[in-house]
């Protein structure tokens, strides 16, 4: 069988559907491929307790950190329309053992599935719909908890209790404005120790801790705009001052689809710098995978389609690639399947450094459970098995001219639903781009994770009562909400702040602290901003945490005013509060060698330091003597007179 070498066919076909690299795309790229994006952004109530249980919330437990270990086996159920969720369906596929590491300081029976809810945290009920508020949604007039269905094992039960808050909002971006489906609270899920082969493990920590989720339309037309429209979000949360913050805390859900294509959502984004490059390759995917469905469509019909398959013998073969000799000693079952009409498509270009037998090789680690390294095809992109060995194989199955082959080895449980897996997914390909949800990397390509979830999975729970809210409440909570992110924006703007200090005040809400040391104690704006956004930052970013309480800065500029002390030295008393986080203010002085001197005493020694002056050089100007007496009379004048006033007195 003749056909292109695999690398030059990836290539080929990555350059025939005009893919680009994002530093290189322009918003016509992405109209020429329809870009279309949404979010859903996730973010932690900063509450002392869970969401339907007393336990508390924000303590967290190390891997090996555990009471007891609970085996469970999820169970797909019908949803109120009498039907499965396709996820639900899919995660049965896995036979699953799913085993929950529980700590008693952070888990009860309820997380457990073994007490009904209690009563919704009223804390967090209350912070939410204040977050509500802040994004102009429409609040409802009664809340519903419902069950949303997660067969994945991330939380006991098997559903999520969540309840809708607020709909139709809007957030303003710097050139358009992107509607907001609604926000939820809900309750957290497990975090992840490991899922190798059937066994998945979870610790049950965060486990129900309230956490909103904020639900945009798909409005963005570039990665750019997504990422942006996401830090909104993140920054209008934070801007309450009652989320939690660090790692895990914030987490997005990013939509993403192209013209022809469909909604795919790339599941738990940790950063939002990684957005762009996301949200840009999956797009291009998806452009792939539909131009991958016209060949396809060209040589057959999926009616007419028919995998075949076989059991190869080891020994009628000779394997080198040590992932296939290490499955022969393990006895495992080693298979062969054609694929007809799929030559030169398994090589064809979807991601960077993928081709799309790539999404073959996730969807059996992820439903057959086969771990990574788990399949070999006739168009790698680099050579693992021989080209005799797949001539053998394509004898052995009367492999066509337009065929490929895949050959796959599992344990002899799992060779049924791996071949299922593998027939399934080929089926996909005649439909363009099938709906799942994917994990995500830092270089921006994805992998499959699971099949989307549908409407089938929601249901009312029947251990709640709907919570009539009051306009009463809704009129008090209104009083809480700060003003909206884009007047800040406006604000740091007028003050003329740099904008490279603008993401790490929103990110961290200093915003507050630095109106409140410009209105109260009468510093200039621009300054108290640039200290908080360049020099806090730079040791935040050496010293990776901030130890002491962040209200200490404007104690800090308070004593400085009140003490008649120039604020030049506030570099230096910042750099020794990272170092000692309880001492005074007069002791961290003392620690500097600080002494108090009028301007006058230390202006009078500019004559007399000039008269000494001696210059080293036979060119030295006025420049060299002015530098001279600055650098004689910087340390005592730290604090006592501002340096360019000084330099103007030179």
């Amino acid at each position: 069988m003749k056909s292109k070498d695999p690398q030059q066919n990836y290539e080929l076909t990555k350059k025939a559907i005009g893919y680009v690299d994002r530093k290189d795309a322009t918003q016509a790229d992405y109209d020429r491929i329809g870009f279309m994006s949404g979010l859903e952004v996730h973010q932690q109530l900063a509450t002392k307790e869970k969401l339907f249980c007393r336990c508390p919330a924000g303590i967290y437990q190390k891997e090996d950190e555990f009471d007891a270990e609970l085996l469970r086996h999820m169970r797909p159920t019908l949803s109120e329309l009498g039907e499965y969720d396709g996820t639900a369906l899919m995660e049965f596929k896995t036979r699953k053992n799913i085993v929950y590491r529980i700590s008693n300081k952070t888990a009860c029976t309820y997380d457990v599935d073994d007490t009904p809810p209690f009563p919704i945290n009223e804390e967090a009920l209350h912070l939410a719909l204040e977050i509500a508020l802040v994004s102009k949604l429409n609040i409802v007039g009664e809340v519903h908890i419902t069950r949303k269905q997660y067969l994945d094992g991330s939380i006991p039960t098997g559903f999520q209790r969540t309840a809708i808050l607020g709909i139709e909002g809007e957030i303003p971006l710097k050139n358009k404005k992107i509607r907001i489906i609604q926000l939820s609270v809900e309750e957290d899920s497990c975090r992840e120790v490991s899922d190798i082969g059937h066994t998945r493990i979870y610790r049950t920590d965060r486990l129900g801790m309230p956490l909103i989720e904020t639900v945009t339309y798909p409005d963005m037309t570039n990665p750019d705009e997504v990422m942006e429209a996401c830090n909104y979000i993140r920054f209008l949360n934070r801007s309450t001052g009652k989320v939690r913050i660090g790692i895990g805390a914030g987490r997005e859900d990013v939509n993403v689809s192209c013209k022809g294509g469909t909604r795919i959502e790339i599941k738990g984004v940790a950063h939002t710098k990684w957005i762009p490059e996301l949200t840009h390759v999956e797009c291009f995917r998806q452009w792939a995978l539909l131009a991958i469905r016209e060949k396809l469509t060209s040589r057959c019909k999926k009616q007419d389609w028919k995998m075949s398959y076989t059991e190869l013998d080891p020994k009628a073969f000779n394997f080198y690639y040590t992932p296939i000799t290490q499955a022969i000693k393990r006895k495992e079952k080693l298979y062969a399947v054609n694929l007809p009409s799929f030559g030169e498509l398994l090589s064809h270009f979807t991601q960077p450094g993928k081709a799309f037998y790539d999404e073959f090789i996730h969807r059996l680690k992820v439903i057959a459970c086969i771990e990574r390294p788990n399949m070999v095809s006739s168009e790698d992109l680099e050579d693992v098995v021989s080209q005799n060995v797949f001539q053998k194989v394509q004898a052995l199955l009367k492999a066509g001219e337009n065929d490929a082959q895949i050959i796959f080895w599992a344990a002899e449980e799992d060779v049924k639903t791996a071949l299922d897996v593998i027939e399934e997914r080929a089926l996909m390909t005649f439909d363009g781009v099938p709906n799942e949800t994917r994990k995500s990397f830092v270089d921006g390509t994805t992998i499959f994770e699971r099949v989307l979830p549908g409407a089938d999975r929601m249901y009312p729970d029947t251990d709640s009562a709907p919570i009539p809210l009051d306009n009463s409440l809704i009129e008090r909570l209104r009083q809480n909400i700060p003003d909206e992110v884009a007047e800040r924006y406006n604000q740091l703007n007028e003050w003329k702040v740099p904008e490279d200090c603008y993401h790490y005040l929103f990110t961290h809400n200093y915003f507050p602290h630095i109106r409140a040391i410009v209105e109260n104690i009468g510093l200039c704006p621009k300054f108290t901003a640039i200290f908080f956004g360049h020099k806090l930052k730079h040791l935040h970013g050496k010293f990776k945490t901030i130890p002491f309480d962040i209200h200490r800065i404007y104690d800090m500029f308070a004593y400085l005013k009140q003490e008649n002390i120039d604020l030049a030295i506030a570099d230096k008393i910042l750099n020794q509060l990272f170092k000692h986080p309880k001492m005074d203010f007069e002791s961290i002085l003392n620690i500097l060698k600080f002494k108090k001197m009028k301007k006058e005493e230390i202006i009078s020694r500019i004559k007399f330091i000039e008269e000494k002056f001696h210059p080293q050089r036979n060119d030295t100007n006025d420049i060299d003597k002015k530098n001279s007496i600055m650098g004689q009379l910087r340390s005592i004048s730290i604090g006592n007179i501002n340096l360019s006033e000084l330099a103007n007195h030179i």
